[in-house]
């Protein structure tokens, strides 16, 4: 029997697949022109088309979907020298793609995650050895 009280995953809240793939390719649009970390995205990824399907595939395991991600996502950023201004930046165009694209609480819901990650990431990168990074 269906739990009419249990909320589908907020992969299908959000659209599915189409509705992720549009998001990913606005904010990376606006993420390429950013003055903090535009540079670092241009300088390490040469198929956007691909960047933006794995991407894509990361999200929606992540979001409750379909995962055919893996992959060592963490390990990947750390050789990128990345400081605290590139983690707002990133974050701050993240929430701005959300509430303009998606429905108020699942963009909530989403930016949330994503904190999450990013907050990981912050330790991963600043308990690496200082030469991988920097």
């Amino acid at each position: 029997m269906d739990d009419p009280f249990r909320k589908p995953p907020l992969f299908d809240r959000i659209g599915g697949r189409p509705m992720l793939e549009k998001l990913l390719r606005r904010f990376y649009a606006d993420v390429r022109q950013h003055r903090e970390i535009g540079p670092i995205f241009t300088s390490h990824i040469t198929d956007w088309t691909a960047h933006l399907a794995k991407i894509a595939d990361f999200w929606s395991g992540t979001l409750g979907g379909p995962a055919p991600y893996c992959g060592p996502m963490p390990a990947k950023h750390v050789p990128l020298g990345l400081e605290e201004k590139h983690f707002e930046a990133w974050l701050g165009l993240w929430e701005r793609h959300c509430r303009a694209h998606l429905p108020a609480q699942e963009a909530g819901e989403v930016i949330f995650v994503a904190e999450a990650i990013g907050r990981r990431l912050r330790q991963i990168v600043a308990t690496a050895p200082s030469s991988t990074h920097g």
